[in-house]
């Protein structure tokens, strides 16, 4: 399959930043969102994001310019998905919303378009159907900031053929990425699966007085080389985000201890939701 044209649904900070890197990897991209506000404020942080590449010499102005002149912005689905080749799905994380996109996307999209979820929860496997080409269908899950992260998880469903699979993750080469092939669906793929398991282990030390979360973090550090500390890297991530993933893990697996662990669910009431708002763990003041 040659991808030439790639549509990237959803213009918040995950969309966008995936949009840009297509961009930058020299495909015609188009992101889609129903907010023009949303495309404004996504085409003001690229615009910043590409200069302060140019000015740390990091990106030469005209690679800029040209990635920036290939990234279009359009609220028009039917539209922008008429002519591309693999559409990257970034909308929200509800089910109903998404099943409703992929079953317009089998409408209005050519025949062979390859339609992907960045979900990191949801797998394509709840929507292959409703785009009548379940073959085509698969997980494309970048991890946040995309524009940074070298991780692409592709995930097949049970229908997802191999040229499928074999384009997705050409796609995300170009990008300069380091796919990584999930054969089966399982709740929280693979990165997600090894992050919650330290960061419940992490939690219940914490909870038990065995250790500060201070300690714990210095430890994941300074013992297993980790670049940052799992509370540091809840923070990072949105203690409200993390919530969100152990609670759409239970919906899946029916286990008890796959729940929002008590610690989490006390910082989401608390309104500490990590360095967006200003306190999570830490105190970001």
């Amino acid at each position: 399959m040659q991808i030439q044209r790639i549509l990237v649904i959803g213009a918040g900070t995950m969309g966008r930043q995936i949009a840009m890197s297509a961009a930058l990897a020299g495909y015609n991209t188009t992101l889609n969102d129903i907010s023009g506000e949303a495309l404004k404020a996504a085409g003001r942080e690229l615009d910043k994001w590409a200069a302060g590449r140019v000015a740390k010499g990091k990106l030469t102005q005209a690679d800029a310019d040209a990635a920036l002149a290939r990234l279009e912005r359009s609220t028009d689905l039917d539209a922008a998905a008429g002519n591309a080749d693999l559409v990257i799905e970034a909308a929200v994380e509800k089910l109903e919303v998404k099943k409703a996109l992929f079953e317009q996307l089998g409408r209005s999209t050519p025949a062979h378009a390859i339609l992907a979820t960045n979900s990191s929860t949801l797998a394509s496997s709840h929507v292959a159907q409703a785009s009548g080409r379940p073959d085509l269908v698969c997980n494309m899950h970048f991890f946040n900031p995309a524009l940074v992260m070298k991780c692409v998880e592709v995930v097949r469903n049970e229908h997802t053929s191999d040229a499928t699979v074999e384009a997705v993750m050409q796609v995300a080469r170009a990008m300069g990425k380091d796919p990584v092939l999930v054969q089966k669906e399982v709740p929280g793929f693979v990165a997600n699966r090894m992050m919650g398991a330290l960061q419940r282990e992490a939690l219940e030390l914490a909870a038990n007085g065995v250790a500060s979360f201070l300690d714990i973090d210095t430890t994941a550090k300074t013992a297993l080389g980790h670049p940052m500390g799992p509370f540091e890297l809840m923070d990072l991530v949105g203690i409200d985000v993390i919530d969100f993933i152990a609670q759409a893990t239970y919906a899946e697996t029916g286990d008890a201890a796959d729940k929002p662990h008590p610690l989490i669910a006390e910082k989401v009431a608390e309104g500490r939701l990590g360095r967006k708002s200003g306190a999570g763990f830490y105190d970001y003041s």
